[in-house]
C-alpha cells in the first residue's frame, strides 16, 4: 500500500508539473489562437538551441510567449511583433534571418564551402590519377631493367 501510495504521488507531482509550462491563454476566436501560434513557432528561444519558443520551456520563451500575446491583444501586425522581437534580441529569436551585411557570412557560406568541397574532391581524384599513372611508369621501367640483365 504504501508503494502504491508514493507511485500515486509521483504521478501526480509529474502531471501537475507538466500541465504549467502549458500556457492557458484564452483567445477570443479560433484565427486568433491559430495566428499566436503560428507567430510563437516562428521565433527562436534565445536561451534554447534550435528550439521554437512554443516549445521552450525556459523562462524566456514563456516571456517571449507573453510579449507576442500582449502585443497582438494591442493590435499589432505579425511584423511589427517580427521587429519588436528582433529588436530586442537580434537575428538570432529569427529562423529565416534577413539578408544583410552582418548575415552574409550565414548565407553564403554553405555555396562557399560546396564549392571549396568541390574543388577539393577534384584534385584528390586527379592526384589519384596522377600517382597511379606515376606507379604504372615505375613498375614498367623496372620491368624494363629486369628485362636488360
Amino acid at each position: 500500500m504504501n508503494r502504491r501510495a508514493g507511485f500515486t504521488m509521483v504521478l501526480a507531482i509529474a502531471t501537475c508539473l507538466g500541465a504549467s509550462a502549458i500556457d492557458g491563454f484564452d483567445f477570443p476566436d479560433p484565427e486568433t489562437a491559430e495566428r499566436y501560434q503560428r507567430l510563437i513557432t516562428d521565433f527562436r528561444c534565445p536561451k534554447c538551441l534550435n528550439e521554437s519558443i512554443a516549445s521552450s520551456g525556459a523562462p524566456i520563451a514563456v516571456d517571449l510567449r507573453r510579449t507576442v500575446r500582449r502585443l497582438m491583444e494591442e493590435g499589432a501586425t505579425n511584423e511589427a511583433i517580427r521587429d519588436h522581437l528582433q529588436e530586442r534580441y537580434g537575428d538570432f529569436v529569427l529562423y529565416d534571418p534577413p539578408f544583410k551585411p552582418s548575415t552574409w557570412l550565414l548565407w553564403f557560406s554553405p555555396v562557399v564551402l560546396l564549392v571549396v568541397g568541390i574543388y577539393v574532391l577534384i584534385r584528390v581524384a586527379r592526384r589519384s590519377a596522377a600517382s597511379d599513372t606515376a606507379s604504372d611508369d615505375l613498375d614498367r621501367a623496372r620491368r624494363l631493367l629486369r628485362d636488360t640483365t
